[in-house]
């Protein structure tokens, strides 16, 4: 493998302005994940959300996996209005076919082809050698431009690949009419300096790269998915694929939610933009939580239940002089709602003050201390404290939970 010649972090300066565009593969990739798949309909209906956040390329499935894959990824390609069309599919005529089918009525489309690079694949997976590869790449190439509006072509393992070989594959698929060129973290092996200095290698050897788009897709098995993506940005990618809620193969793929929004709220340190509308991130997460019964964690960044929720004393404190102080974005830009400051045993008196004024309570000192020690006893029992136990609090009765209120009322009647 090529030594590792720089250990730049990816300094965004160094690279041209413009727009990152978004290539979301969680119909294809994300799908693949086991316990993630989804009937033809709910794969339409994500589809539908996915363009609507403004996905500038949607990987629809992989049409020879079967004929329901087929059927899925062509009634999305007629679907879709603006957003590309996007078909998977291996080096090999049948696979290359089938995908050109499917996409026929799309508006836009592109088939996205993959071949293994990397000594390991080329030896246990394909048991080709350097030359056989090459030549296998640039015909599948070759065929699938006959079928589409453009082509994508992914260096299988490429952050196991050496770096000479990879330019000379990206080298001649381009030659051969690929327009964008993938490095795929395959398995989440890298990290965001190594990554960084393969992008700049590749731009400064494949012949044309100012003229190419260049692509970058990471695993997140070391958990480094999002930052080798936005290490991949920094040096020169233009293209980002990634999946909501980061689902994906094994421990996934990159977050579309959090790389979109690490570009937005640090803009002036990547300088690139991308035409997502963040304020449907949260109700994309959302859809294809309950699309594919699989819950989203509380404390995931950007849409997570918890990622715009105080319960700390000293943080609720800090949010209500200015939300600056904890928050460095705001939740109604990913589409959130508002900022919950949360009362439990870690709050403070400030909090619970805000909270029994919000529902129009206004106690003296000595009643908030009375209020507060029996709010501190309450909330060793509880995780979380409701508002119907502070207004019980506020006057003088006992504050208990609401399933126990509804015990209470059902062994009553």
């Amino acid at each position: 493998m090529e030594p590792q010649q720089s250990d730049e972090s990816g300094e965004p300066g160094d690279v041209p302005a413009g727009r990152v565009r978004v290539f979301d593969t969680t119909l294809r990739d994300g799908e693949q994940a086991p316990g993630f798949s989804l009937d033809r309909k709910s794969k339409l209906r994500m589809a539908q959300m996915l363009e609507s956040l403004g996905v500038d390329v949607l990987e629809a499935g992989f049409p020879q996996a079967s004929p329901d894959d087929f059927a899925a990824v062509a009634e999305i390609a007629r679907a879709l209005q603006g957003t590309t069309a996007c078909g998977l599919a291996r080096c090999v005529p049948g696979d290359i076919d089938a995908a050109g089918r499917a996409l026929e009525k799309a508006r836009r489309s592109r088939i996205h082809l993959f071949l293994s690079t990397s000594p390991l694949h080329r030896e246990h997976k394909l048991g080709k050698s350097r030359a056989e590869v090459l030549d296998i790449a640039v015909e599948a190439v070759e065929r699938s431009c006959q079928r589409v509006d453009e082509v994508e072509f992914s260096a299988e393992d490429a952050t196991r690949t050496e770096w000479d070989f990879l330019a000379e594959v990206f080298s001649a698929v381009a030659k051969a009419g690929a327009s964008t060129l993938n490095v795929p973290d395959t398995v989440g092996y890298t990290t965001p300096a190594e990554m960084a200095g393969l992008f700049r290698y590749l731009r400064s050897h494949v012949p044309g790269s100012d003229k190419l788009e260049f692509s970058g897709h990471c695993h997140d098995d070391l958990g480094m998915a999002v930052a080798n993506s936005l290490a991949a940005i920094g040096a020169g990618a233009r293209q980002v694929e990634c999946t909501i809620n980061g689902i994906g193969e094994r421990a996934g793929n990159a977050a579309l939610e959090e790389v979109v929004m690490a570009m937005k709220v640090r803009a002036e340190y990547f300088g690139v933009d991308t035409r997502i509308d963040t304020r449907k991130l949260y109700p994309a997460s959302r859809l294809l939580a309950e699309l594919t019964g699989h819950a989203v964690p509380r404390n995931k960044a950007v849409v997570g239940a918890n990622a715009f929720a105080h319960e700390s004393g000293i943080h609720q404190h800090g949010m209500l002089k200015h939300r600056g102080t904890y928050e460095i974005m705001r939740p109604e830009d990913v589409g959130f709602g508002a900022t919950q400051l949360v009362l439990g045993k870690h709050s403070g008196r400030a909090a619970l003050r805000a909270r029994l004024v919000a529902l129009g309570h206004d106690p003296d000192e000595a009643a908030l201390d009375d209020i507060f020690a029996r709010f501190k006893t309450l909330a060793d029992r509880k995780r979380e404290i409701h508002d119907d136990d502070l207004d019980a609090l506020a006057g003088g009765r006992a504050a208990g939970s609401r399933a126990a209120k509804t015990r209470a009322a059902g062994v009553a009647a």
